[in-house]
């Protein structure tokens, strides 16, 4: 399934079976001039319900003076996969769409080099909010754990 809209293109990718770009049009935009190559793939929870993975590439130009990844990126890497997550699991516009709260407890350090994994799981939609929560992880190590709601866009 590819889905290109206003503000982002996404299909399957062709380097990691299974998974899908997360690219924002605007390459000029923090998403891609930032935080690099994006992938997003559905998962099932162990109670069945469904969570969307988010995974970045993270370099050296993503870590902080002790050579781990900078504190910034993994809440940069939060942020986007709310949306991820909104436009996945519940068919959700990201793209007009706002963080109004996020809550992040950093657990242990991100290792540049490895894969680093946002995944995330709707608690509860309403009509204009959306409460989610999820981990960051590289494999089975924990780097944080966090807690967002994302305001729905106005229907206009």
């Amino acid at each position: 399934m590819s889905v290109d809209n206003a503000a982002f293109t996404y299909g399957p990718s062709a380097d990691h079976p299974g998974w899908y770009t997360w690219d924002l049009k605007d390459q000029d935009r923090f998403n891609a001039f930032v935080m690099g190559k994006l992938l997003v793939r559905r998962e099932d929870l162990p109670g069945g319900g469904p969570a969307v993975r988010l995974r970045m590439f993270p370099e050296r130009r993503h870590s902080n003076l002790l050579d781990a990844v900078h504190g910034g990126i993994t809440l940069s890497l939060i942020d986007v996969s709310l949306f991820a997550c909104m436009r996945h699991a519940i068919d959700g516009d990201a793209a007009g769409s706002v963080t109004l709260d996020l809550s992040t407890q950093f657990i242990g350090a991100g290792i540049v080099g490895q894969p680093l994994d946002a995944v995330v799981e709707v608690l509860r939609e309403t009509r204009r909010l959306l409460f989610l929560r999820g981990t960051v992880v590289q494999e089975d190590h924990l780097v944080a754990a966090f807690n967002g709601t994302v305001r729905k866009p106005s229907s206009r």
